[in-house]
């Protein structure tokens, strides 16, 4: 029988250390960011260093041993600012800009720190599949009185020194192990002892194995595809996160432009009211016109020097929050220097129809929320597996095997009383020790070795059906939500494509009528210098055509904000922007 246990044993040490391997190396199979956040220095680093240390790693010891009790924590300063700094003033092209915004803006950067958690949470999943070691000693010394003539002494001393080592692990396929050794050092003052001090040593190892729940690696790693599956339904969310950022730091892109061009449509409303005050008071003087008449004139200009404040103030207000986008107001020196926008107002004409369902049919299988609630709804089937998994009976098959060892100085009697009943006197000493304890005990020469059967049947268990119907509940709601918002997907994409289409019509009315008010004022100009027309209608004209050149500009920004909005809902911004997300 020892003969043909040693092989089984020898073999299942050994499976247990290489399934042990496996289950950690899978962590390393994982698909991971480039950096993440040391969680001991607060620093940045490679994937390879988030991977937990092994026991026998210098790491290990920096982590778990001299861990410093304040991590510190440090944060990039902007980059890439100076590269666009031409002379004393900041030019930027809307590709520019958003590289800028990439790079350096906040929320952004909260964002990818947001989206570590889940990333950690991989390899807390892997965690139920660490081993764990346990080791364990006492010296308890215990003295006695005795009542019995067979104890040995009047007042028994024992001192007992146990000791224990133990490693357990759950591998990927539900297999439990446990490897222990347990030995004790035990000394007496009881003279009937024939071992003084008296060694044992014990080798157990212990095996239990599912048979019905929890067996077989999938389901004892759905918590890890679970893990997987919020990852990738994060990065969705970032992703569609990352496209809203996006679109709100470009809109503050053309919010300076528009901006810009009104303050130069009302510097040349200015300018034009100057030049008609200045002739108006050259006529009074020459008494051509009454004084009366100035006053029209006059209010004129002072509406416009109104306007142009206000005009400068709003453009340095959208200056501050584009400041704000690229991260420029954390440096001192550059935040002063001016901003230069080199995009035109004008957007470019392009009347192209728009295949509506086309587009529509794009945004269902580019759309990041969308992508995020199907993976939802695959999320939920682990959900389902993982509840009708509990609902299982536990069925388990263990087994376990000893090795004993006895060791220590072996003391021969002749017998154990006299004649006359006192202790018979010791006749020799034979010296021992722990290492007598180890050879009995990988020899196997003493083994103690059993299997069993376990069944843990629960009579009702209305918690695991609870669960279990919740998570077909959660499922059949995400895929409601899924349909929900699948049909909002197409209702932005149409009333996108719709605002798009409006905003081209409008360009184009706006440039008419920019056009007839310039002719207009120059005929009102040219029938007062004839004489036959007044000064008002010179004025009105012109703010006619300040009005439409402002409107002109409202509408080119306004085209921008909707084609944005179009390429946003049709899931298409950052990779027409030349974004990518790693």
């Amino acid at each position: 029988m020892l003969t043909f246990l040693r092989p089984p044993l020898a073999a299942l040490l050994l499976c247990s250390l290489v399934f042990g391997q496996e289950g950690q190396e899978t962590k390393r199979k994982l698909t991971a960011p480039e950096e993440t956040v040391n969680p001991f220095t607060g620093q940045l680093r490679t994937y390879d260093e988030l991977v937990a240390p092994r026991f026998w790693q210098s790491e290990y010891l920096k982590q778990s041993i001299y861990l410093k009790p304040d991590p510190t924590y440090s944060i990039a300063d902007p980059t890439k600012l100076k590269d666009f700094v031409v002379g004393d003033k900041i030019e930027l092209t809307l590709r520019s800009y958003l590289e800028l915004v990439l790079a350096n803006n906040t929320q952004i950067m909260l964002q990818k720190v947001l989206i570590q958690p889940q990333r950690n949470a991989i390899q807390r999943a892997f965690g139920v599949f660490d081993p764990i070691a346990l080791a364990r000693f006492t010296a308890t010394r215990q003295q006695t009185p005795t009542t019995d003539a067979l104890a040995g002494a009047a007042v028994l001393s024992q001192l007992a020194q146990p000791f224990s080592l133990g490693v357990t692990q759950v591998l990927e396929n539900g297999l439990q192990y446990q490897v222990s050794y347990n030995g004790q050092k035990t000394s007496t003052n009881n003279s009937f002892a024939n071992f003084n001090p008296f060694y044992t040593s014990n080798l157990n190892v212990t095996l239990t194995q599912p048979l019905l729940r929890n067996r077989g690696g999938y389901f004892n790693k759905i918590p890890v595809y679970i893990a997987k599956a919020r990852l990738r339904s994060t990065e969705y969310r970032f992703e569609d996160t990352i496209n809203r950022l996006l679109a709100n730091a470009e809109n503050a892109y053309w919010d300076v432009i528009g901006a810009r061009e009104n303050l130069k449509v009302q510097e040349q409303a200015l300018g034009l009211a100057d030049t008609s005050l200045k002739r108006a008071q050259r006529e009074l003087e020459l008494g051509a016109i009454s004084a009366l008449d100035i006053y029209q004139p006059q209010a004129t200009y002072a509406r416009s020097e109104i306007l142009v404040t206000q005009a400068r103030y709003r453009l340095a207000q959208l200056e501050d929050a584009l400041r704000l986008q690229i991260a420029i107001d954390l440096d001192p020196d550059l935040r002063k220097l001016p901003i230069v926008l080199t995009e035109p107002v004008l957007p470019p004409t392009d009347t192209k129809p728009f295949d509506k369902e086309a587009l529509v049919t794009e945004a269902l299988s580019l759309r990041p929320d969308l992508k995020a609630t199907r993976q939802d709804v695959l999320n939920d089937d682990l959900f389902v597996r993982q509840a009708a998994n509990s609902l299982r009976p536990d069925l388990s098959l263990f087994g376990n095997y000893t090795s004993q060892g006895r060791g220590g100085n072996f003391l021969q009697r002749g017998n154990v009383f006299n004649p006359d009943g006192s202790t018979s006197p010791i006749t020799q000493i034979i010296p021992g020790g722990i290492t007598d304890a180890f050879s009995q005990m990988f020899g196997f020469n003493f083994p103690v070795y059993g299997f069993g059967i376990q069944l843990r049947l629960p009579l009702r268990d209305r918690a695991a059906a609870a669960n279990y119907s919740d998570a077909v509940v959660a499922k059949r709601a995400d895929l409601l939500n899924e349909r929900l918002i699948a049909q909002q997907v197409r209702l932005d994409v149409l009333n996108a494509i719709n605002l798009v289409e409006n905003s081209r019509a409008s360009v184009e009315l706006a440039k008419i009528a920019a056009d007839l008010a310039q002719k207009r004022v120059e005929a009102e100009q040219k029938k007062y210098d004839l004489g036959t027309t007044t000064l008002f209608f010179v004025l009105a004209a012109q703010q006619d055509l300040s009005q439409a050149q402002s409107d002109l500009v409202t509408q080119s920004v306004t085209y921008r904000r909707n084609q944005l909005n179009l390429l946003q809902r049709s899931g298409k911004l950052l990779s027409d922007r030349g974004v990518v997300l790693q």
